[in-house]
C-alpha cells in the first residue's frame, strides 16, 4: 500500500519558519508500533496519523506522536493537520472535528488559517520551586518573575510547567541542563516547560516564549500550541475580571531560527474560563509517499 504524507510548517506564513509537522494521510491499518517508528523516522517534534473517525459525524481520528511517545493532544499538529485536510477538500470546509485521546478537538478554518478549541477546561496543578526551575534553565533566581504566579503546572489536554521570566534577555539566554530539567519535568509530570516574558512586547507580539522538553534528542520546540493555549487560559484565570475576552499574540521560535506566531484567546464568564483557543497559518513544504517493510513496493 502506498501511503501519502505531507509536511507543513505551522504557525508561520513563510517557508522554513514555524514548527514542521508530518501528516500521514493514509494511516489505516498501521499499528501503534509502526506509527511510533514512523514518527522517529520523520524526527519532527510531532507526526500525525489520520484515521477514519469512530463517529461518522466527525472528520477524522487523529493520533499524534513525538519521536518517543504518543501525545493525547497537541496544538501545532492539530492546526497543521486541519490546514492539510482542508486544502484537499472541495468545497473547503469551515469546521473540522477530530477525535483524539484527550477528547474531541474542534477546528475552525478561515482565510486567517486554522484555530482549535482546547478539548478540556483549564486545570491548574501544583507549583514548582522557583530556584530549581531557574537552575534547570541555566538562569539565576532573579531571572524569574514570580509576582504574578510561581512556576505552575497547567493543562487543557497536555500538562506543562509555566514560568514567567523577567526580561527578554533572560529568555534568550536560557540554556537548559537536560538532566536537571528532565528530572523537574518528571517530578511535575509535565510534557515540557513553557517560559515566557512580557518584556519585549511590540506591535506584533504581546508575549515571547520558549518551550523546552529534553526527550528523544529534541531540546526545544519552535511553536507549541498546546502550551500557548493553556497559558492563555491561565493568564485569563488570573485576571480579576469575572467576564473577559482575553487575547495574546505569542512569538516563539525566534531564538532558534524558526520564528512563529501563535494567536491565543480565552473566554471568561462568571469568573471561570469557558473556552480557550489557539490558531495560526501554515505553509506546506513537501509531499510524497512511502512503503513499509512487507508492503508492496515498486522497487
Amino acid at each position: 500500500m502506498q501511503r501519502r504524507y505531507v509536511t507543513i510548517d505551522v504557525f508561520t506564513d513563510r517557508a522554513f519558519g514555524g514548527n514542521p509537522l508530518a501528516v500521514v494521510l493514509d494511516a489505516m491499518g498501521l499499528t501503534t508500533a509502526q506509527m511510533q517508528a514512523l514518527a522517529r523516522e520523520f524526527n519532527y517534534s510531532e507526526t500525525t496519523f489520520v484515521l477514519p473517525p469512530a463517529d461518522p459525524a466527525n472528520t477524522a481520528h487523529v493520533r499524534i506522536f513525538t519521536p518517543v511517545f504518543e501525545m493525547p493532544f497537541a496544538g501545532h499538529p492539530n492546526v497543521g493537520t486541519a490546514l492539510v485536510l482542508a486544502s484537499r477538500a472541495a468545497p473547503r470546509p469551515a469546521r473540522l472535528l477530530f477525535e483524539e485521546a484527550a477528547g474531541l478537538v474542534a477546528m475552525e478554518i478561515s482565510p486567517a488559517g486554522a484555530e482549535l478549541t482546547a478539548p478540556r477546561s483549564f486545570a491548574r496543578g501544583g507549583d514548582a520551586d522557583a530556584a530549581e526551575v531557574a537552575a534547570s534553565l541555566g538562569l539565576a533566581p532573579a531571572d524569574l518573575r514570580t509576582g504574578t504566579h510561581p512556576p505552575t503546572v497547567g493543562s487543557v489536554g497536555a500538562a506543562f510547567l509555566f514560568a514567567e521570566l523577567a526580561t527578554r534577555a533572560a529568555l534568550r539566554d536560557a540554556r537548559p541542563d537536560a538532566g536537571r530539567l528532565g528530572a523537574l519535568l518528571a517530578a511535575t509530570q509535565t510534557v515540557g516547560i513553557f517560559v515566557y516574558t512580557k518584556d519585549g512586547a511590540d506591535a506584533a507580539h504581546d508575549l515571547h516564549a520558549r518551550m523546552f522538553f529534553p526527550v528523544g534528542g529534541i531540546v526545544e520546540d519552535p511553536a507549541t500550541g498546546s502550551a500557548a493555549v493553556a497559558l492563555a487560559a491561565f493568564l485569563a484565570a488570573l485576571r480579576p475580571e469575572a467576564d473577559l475576552e482575553f487575547a495574546a499574540r505569542i512569538g516563539q521560535g525566534e531564538d532558534m531560527g524558526r520564528p512563529s506566531l501563535l494567536h491565543t484567546r480565552a473566554v471568561k464568564r462568571g469568573g471561570g474560563v469557558v473556552s480557550t483557543h489557539v490558531g495560526g497559518q501554515g505553509v506546506e513544504m513537501m509531499q510524497g509517499s512511502f512503503f513499509l517493510p512487507g508492503e508492496d513496493s515498486p522497487r
